[in-house]
């Protein structure tokens, strides 16, 4: 399976590049459920028993109990049982009337992500995976460049401020079609239910400005991760 093959030479990349598993970490992958996270989180289990540095490895399920998004959980368990790794279910929601300013999406993905770092500090993990990947990061930059008039975009590894934990997203780079790709080839499942508010978002829209893009100039990837890149490390050091 070369799709495979390539996935794990990329996922070995980064890791390295980017130096983002130290020896002795204990991670917790976000499960969502998603090919991204399934991916990830058996890259990493599998990376975990056979390869130094040693580290250890659980993951985590956040339910939002008031967007209509669902998942097969016990697909979940079985999936991190099959690799011998901890599932842990949580869950959270939100009250968007109290949040004018932000989305949907946006009071989502923080109170999912903020659940994350509770679960993590309980668990004593001191980093949490996220299963970003490349087409994400592309994204990420022009939606703050539009909207924000910032150049900046994920990180590869973020220690954050007011948890003691640092984010890693081992997927940087690898591209999307490469992950759907390994997805058929593995059988990973679809979504049960996928959030009702996907279709409608600026993230949705911006995939399809970047394949304008690409269209465009077939080396825009190279050129806009290389220089997002280069500005979050000259903006970190």
């Amino acid at each position: 399976m070369e799709g495979a093959r390539k996935i794990r030479q990329l996922f070995e990349e980064a890791i390295k590049r980017y130096c983002l598993i130290d020896n002795g970490d204990n991670i917790l992958v976000g499960l969502s459920g998603g090919k991204d996270s399934l991916a990830l989180l058996e890259m990493l289990a599998y990376r975990a028993r056979i390869h130094v540095p040693k580290f250890h490895v659980e993951a985590a399920f956040v339910r939002m109990t008031n967007i209509p998004y669902q998942n097969d959980e016990d697909y979940l368990h079985h999936f991190a049982n099959r690799l011998s790794i901890p599932l842990h279910i949580a869950e959270t929601s939100f009250d968007e009337s109290t949040d004018k300013r932000h989305t949907h999406c946006f009071l989502c993905s923080w109170n999912r992500r903020k659940k994350l770092f509770q679960l993590a500090q309980q668990l004593g993990c001191n980093k949490i995976a996220l299963g970003h990947n490349k087409d994400d990061i592309m994204q990420t930059t022009l939606m703050n460049l539009t909207f924000q008039g910032q150049f900046t975009t994920m990180r590869p590894i973020m220690q954050m401020n007011k948890f003691p934990v640092s984010i890693i997203r081992p997927l940087c780079l690898i591209r999307e079609r490469l992950l759907e790709q390994y997805a058929e080839e593995q059988g990973y499942p679809k979504q049960v239910r996928n959030c009702p508010y996907e279709d409608d978002s600026q993230r949705y829209r911006m995939k399809d400005i970047i394949r304008q893009l690409e269209a465009m100039n077939p080396e825009f990837e190279y050129s806009l991760f290389r220089a997002a890149m280069k500005e979050e490390q000259s903006s970190s050091s």
